[in-house]
């Protein structure tokens, strides 16, 4: 069976290193591997908005790898435009973070972009992604625990759009892609911060505070308990069902082993929708 881990707490570094050390995280990784930490910076915030990952997510997830013998590690990001990371890694400290302990930082939207073609896709049969992303044989997803208004729930798969160059792509028949996009960057491990989580939309959103991270190597695991967590039965989620079906993960909770704490804790009902393209192009102007 299948585990993820569920920890309430106020402190997002001991509360992710609580997590990790719940499903003994270090075994997924290697001295060898090359680790690509995704968070998500849509726009440049602080995380108390809803919108944002926690800085002190990846700085627990990033020291934890590094005290477990993984020395190679780039935290890499894409936004909405082309300096978004950039910024959002001035804003929360994440520059003098990575200067610190030698980690690189990458903007995406920046990057060098590979074609990769997708043979047997569901829907995409070639994709520009990112060539850090590609050239890192590990990637570690740490999304925003929030809700989306075309998918339901932007979690850790779908924060691997961040790698691509054309994100828009992604919003037509959007479940099917990210099982493309996920096949195609098979991520190793997953974080979710849910210390202050989002409803209302990916953008915008108005903040909920949750006080919970949930982490695992089963992404589609990860994100049917995030989604749960949310109010939302994970097997209704087109991607999870899906890429349950197809065996490329596991959405149905009656098969994941929870540790740390429960659903039923802290569940609450997210609502989608609500807020204007004005509001939301209003609510990103204040926060910058």
């Amino acid at each position: 069976m299948v585990r993820v881990a569920l920890v309430r707490g106020e402190d997002p570094l001991e509360a992710t290193y609580k997590a990790l050390d719940l499903i003994n995280a270090n075994m997924f990784f290697s001295s060898d591997d090359k680790v690509l930490i995704k968070p998500n910076y849509i726009v440049a915030n602080k995380p108390e908005y809803g919108e944002v990952t926690d800085p002190k997510v990846v700085e627990a997830v990033s020291t934890y790898l590094l005290n477990h013998g993984v020395h190679n590690i780039t935290i890499g990001e894409g936004g909405l435009g082309s300096d978004t990371a950039d910024r959002a890694f001035k804003l929360l400290g994440l520059v003098d973070f990575a200067a610190k302990y030698g980690f690189k930082l990458v903007n995406l939207n920046l990057d060098d972009y590979v074609e990769v073609n997708l043979p047997n896709a569901l829907r995409l049969k070639s994709i520009r992604i990112a060539k850090t992303a590609l050239s890192c044989n590990a990637i570690v997803s740490i999304p925003k625990l929030k809700v989306h208004r075309l998918a339901t729930v932007t979690l850790s798969v779908k924060n691997l759009m961040g790698t691509l160059h054309d994100k828009g792509v992604m919003h037509s028949h959007i479940h099917e892609k990210l099982i493309d996009l996920f096949r195609v960057l098979k991520p190793r491990l997953a974080v979710v911060d849910g210390i202050i989580a989002g409803e209302g939309g990916e953008i915008g959103s108005i903040p909920v505070k949750i006080g919970v991270i949930i982490a695992g190597n089963d992404l589609i695991a990860v994100d049917a308990v995030s989604a749960a967590i949310m109010g939302f039965n994970p097997m209704s989620i087109e991607y999870i069902r899906k890429a349950h079906e197809m065996g490329l993960g596991i959405g149905d909770l009656n098969s994941i082993e929870i540790v740390g704490g429960s659903i039923s804790e802290v569940k609450r009902r997210f609502r989608i929708g609500g807020l204007s393209f004005s509001s939301i192009s209003r609510s990103i102007r204040e926060k910058l």
